[in-house]
C-alpha cells in the first residue's frame, strides 16, 4: 500500500471502528498525544489528550445509540517536505440513530476533518485532528440521551 493510501485508510478507520465499537483497534490509530479540536461541535479550545481518552469520550457517547454510520470522502493529501509528516482533509457525513419518545431518532452531521499524521512504528499514526461542522439536521437532542444511556449502562471502556 503506498502512503496516500495508508493515510487515507487510517483516517476513514476513525469512523469505522467507532461504527462497530471496536474501541482498542480506534485507539491504535493515534500517537500517544493528539490535539483534538472539536470545538465546533462542543465550543471551548482545541486540548491534547490520550487516545485513550478520545476514544473513552467517544465510547460515552456512541455506546449509547443504536447505531451511528459515519463517512469520509474527498479526501486531499499533502505529505510534509521530508515525507514524514502528512495532512489529510476529508469532508465527512455521521449520522446517528436512537429510538426516542421526544423526536426523530436521527441527528446528522456534516463537515470536514482535519488530520495531521506521522509515521510512527512503522505506519501512519494520528497527532491532530479538527472537525469542523458545516451543517446539521434532525435531533440533536438525542447526543444527550445516548450520553446519559451510555452512563446508566455502567459500561465503560477499558481499552489501551
Amino acid at each position: 500500500m503506498n502512503d496516500r493510501q495508508a493515510i487515507i485508510e487510517t483516517c476513514d478507520r476513525t469512523g469505522w471502528h467507532s461504527d462497530r465499537r471496536e474501541w482498542d483497534r480506534a485507539t491504535a490509530l493515534f500517537t500517544p498525544k493528539v490535539l483534538l479540536d472539536y470545538t465546533s461541535l462542543l465550543g471551548g479550545t482545541p486540548t491534547t489528550v490520550t487516545p485513550k481518552e478520545i476514544v473513552d469520550s467517544w465510547a460515552s457517547v456512541l455506546g449509547g445509540y443504536d447505531s451511528s454510520h459515519h463517512l469520509m470522502t474527498n479526501h486531499l493529501v499533502t505529505t510534509d517536505e521530508g515525507g514524514d509528516g502528512a495532512e489529510c482533509t476529508a469532508s465527512f457525513q455521521a449520522t446517528h440513530r436512537l429510538d426516542n419518545p421526544m423526536g426523530s431518532p436521527l441527528w446528522r452531521i456534516g463537515g470536514t476533518y482535519r488530520f495531521h499524521l506521522v509515521r510512527h512504528g512503522g505506519g501512519w499514526k494520528i497527532d491532530r485532528m479538527a472537525m469542523t461542522i458545516l451543517w446539521t439536521e434532525g435531533n440533536r437532542n438525542i447526543l444527550d440521551l445516548a450520553a446519559e444511556r451510555q452512563a446508566a449502562t455502567g459500561e465503560e471502556h477499558h481499552g489501551s
